[in-house]
């Protein structure tokens, strides 16, 4: 089966990428095609809103996280029952990790030989946007990029002059339509971070007004054309390559260690409600693929703990519903309870918020919360820290054993104050130390791990897990 499938990606952040992307997803499951949504690098925002529209779980292709071998692997395995696969990129064409641009759009469009459409703001152009165009597709000879859609279109005589300028001899690259300018349409809420699935009318009344805008001004045969001239991927390629990896389909894990997690019927608690819902779509297939079950629940309803034998606390806006949160008590004094009598809990970002004794709102009102953690947390105007981290273990914990290492990626506009022993941390960066710990059965720390920089961390978990049930039902 040939793996139809197009990288859409923009000349710069901001230029509509996004919006576009949603709309042509949209729009081709609309037409009875089964989607299969990617996004490049390491955001869990964008990949909620594609999940919503296709009806498909998204996946993140980061080559600092996966590998360039991890990338075809998982792009390889989720696209394999897709009629097409639509992947979004991340900023820029070519921005990345460092001068070499890792995990950029252009990179992961190289590695899996994927033809490329360009969406270019227009709003202040004119036969410039040639030059754009001519720029971005003469800078890598390598990459494949076959079209352009432009966005913020004044007029359709703007258009057709852009359109002209694009597709002369010089540049050569076809565009495939457009966006006109002050439309109203706009993606909701999304400064608070994503509407759960079960409350998404919201963004399916988006993705439908988005859908019918692409039908409208952007030509979708020639997109589903475009696709359709990708290069055929298989995994019997990768076989011939030597390309194994140990993500997705989780070879690492012995028969004997899988079997003993089915025998224990481990639970993994997973929050999710509108305050917690970033997650790694990998992370939580490897947990599956390993033999545990996924078990939901919500810190902003549930008035109990579900039983599990280990809960996974995801990161999310907490900011934004500090008062729901504070206000169930009932939850958190059994949530507290629980950790306390030896239930192992990973927190990540703002799953480490909620664990902390209050969180202090932009406008400097404080809310009580768990007091896992004898932290406070006060939220600033200012980014605190974002980008990629690789960690090393510096002591055992939950999720590693001493000297093992993993990638991740932090973004927090928070920042955490208290009392703070060196024997609580559990992690190294560079010259900083983090991972907050409690005993010896929390960690807690702003970075959202990917699972896959090191697969260690799905068997971790699970001994943990199985360890905590065993002693309980002693």
């Amino acid at each position: 089966m040939n793996r139809n499938r197009l990288l859409i990606a923009g000349s710069r952040s901001g230029v509509g990428k996004t919006t576009i992307s949603l709309g042509i997803m949209r729009a081709l499951k609309n037409r009875g095609l089964n989607v299969q949504p990617f996004k490049v690098g390491p955001d869990y925002i964008d990949p909620g809103f594609h999940t919503i529209m296709c009806e498909n779980n998204s996946y993140n292709l980061d080559s600092y996280f996966l590998g360039r071998k991890g990338v075809k692997e998982i792009f390889l395995k989720k696209s394999a029952e897709a009629d097409i696969s639509i992947i979004e990129g991340v900023m820029g064409l070519y921005d990345g990790k460092g001068a070499d641009s890792v995990s950029s759009s252009a990179e992961i469009a190289k590695i899996l030989e994927t033809p490329v459409v360009l969406v270019i703001d227009a709003g202040k152009l004119a036969q410039s946007a040639a030059a754009v165009v001519y720029g971005y597709k003469n800078y890598d000879s390598e990459l494949n990029l076959k079209g352009v859609i432009i966005n913020n279109i004044s007029s359709k005589r703007h258009y057709k002059l852009l359109k002209e300028a694009v597709e002369a001899e010089k540049v050569g690259v076809e565009v495939l339509g457009y966006l006109p300018r002050n439309i109203e349409i706009e993606l909701p809420e999304r400064h608070l971070g994503l509407v759960p699935a079960g409350e998404s009318s919201g963004v399916i009344d988006y993705g439908e007004k988005l859908s019918s805008l692409i039908e409208e001004y952007i030509d979708l045969e020639r997109i589903k054309l475009l696709a359709s001239s990708a290069k055929n991927l298989t995994l019997a390629e990768l076989k011939k390559q030597n390309i194994t990896t140990v993500n997705s389909d989780m070879s690492f894990i012995s028969d004997d260690f899988k079997n003993r997690v089915l025998e224990n019927e481990i639970k993994i608690g997973v929050a999710y409600d509108q305050a917690f819902n970033f997650y790694y779509q990998s992370n939580l297939d490897m947990l599956k693929a390993a033999g545990a079950e996924i078990i939901y629940f919500s810190p902003i309803t549930d008035k109990s703990l579900v039983e599990v034998d280990f809960l996974y606390l995801g990161g999310g806006f907490p900011e934004s519903f500090l008062e729901e949160l504070s206000a169930n008590s009932a939850f958190k004094k059994d949530l507290l309870s629980k950790v306390n009598s030896g239930l192992p809990l990973y927190a990540e970002c703002g799953g480490l918020m909620y664990l902390c004794s209050s969180i202090k709102n932009f406008n400097g009102k404080s809310y009580a919360m768990t007091s896992i953690l004898p932290l406070e947390v006060e939220m600033e105007d200012s980014l605190q820290e974002m980008g990629y981290r690789e960690i090393e273990s510096i002591s055992d914990n939950i999720l590693f054993k001493k000297g093992e290492k993993a990638r991740g990626h932090v973004f927090h506009y928070s920042k955490i104050s208290g009392p703070i022993n060196e024997q609580e941390l559990n992690y190294q960066y560079k010259a900083s130390k983090g991972g907050y710990s409690v005993n010896d059965n929390v960690l807690a720390s702003y970075l959202h791990l990917h699972f896959a920089s090191n697969p260690k961390i799905v068997e971790n978990i699970l001994q943990s897990a199985v360890k905590y049930k065993q002693k309980r039902e002693v």
